[in-house]
């Protein structure tokens, strides 16, 4: 069954308006209270629009993390492309996850919501499931690809390394926004090792 993403075109300038001001209700008031009343306000649209484009508020999350997935590629590619050295390619994975958990909590906080969301509704379930397979498919060539310029030497498939080191920056963030004061440094140090190890096989 295809869904209100698929059969609604979403470059206009409303839909994206719409995305943004999702966006920023759920960091003022997270996932759950982030209703489409509050959404069309901030937006400047009719709640109709928002149904129109999205159907539910799940899908209107599943396209919020999608975009902010987009972003987040994008933000990688660059840097990722001119390493030399795998502490390059360390330094970037961890400079952009510690981004998203300084600058972008929400990301998150979308993540968690729509896991739970998953949990109750098997189409909601699938297209998450999808687009944790389009980011993790894209950071895994640009992997191989520096392994291709002998910049790495991946101990294991591409697309397993990039599932366990994306499950642990996912799981650090969890801890590292439950308790703000706590200090992460030696867990993200022990991350980045955990890294290098799997990204050199020596």
């Amino acid at each position: 069954m295809a869904t209100a993403t698929q059969e609604r075109e979403l470059s206009g300038e409303k839909a994206q308006r719409i995305i943004d001001a999702m966006r920023v209700s759920v960091a003022k008031r997270g996932a759950a209270g982030s209703t489409f009343e509050h959404v069309a306000g901030e937006a400047g649209v009719s709640r109709g629009l928002l149904h129109y484009y999205f159907g539910t508020k799940e899908r209107l999350l599943v396209e919020v993390v999608r975009r902010d997935a987009e972003i987040r590629i994008a933000r990688l590619d660059e840097p990722l492309a001119k390493a030399e050295t795998v502490d390059d390619v360390i330094d970037v994975l961890v400079a952009s996850l510690m981004d998203l958990i300084e600058n972008e909590p929400a990301f998150f906080l979308l993540l968690y919501e729509l896991f739970s969301a998953g949990r109750r509704n098997p189409e909601i379930q699938h297209e998450v499931g999808q687009l944790f397979e389009l980011t993790r498919s894209h950071v895994a060539e640009v992997l191989k690809a520096k392994e291709r310029e002998g910049v790495l030497s991946l101990r294991f498939e591409a697309e397993a390394i990039v599932s366990y080191l994306f499950a642990v920056g996912d799981g650090f963030a969890l801890q590292a926004l439950s308790d703000p004061s706590r200090d992460n440094s030696g867990a993200l140090a022990a991350g980045a090792a955990s890294a290098r190890y799997l990204l050199v096989s020596e």
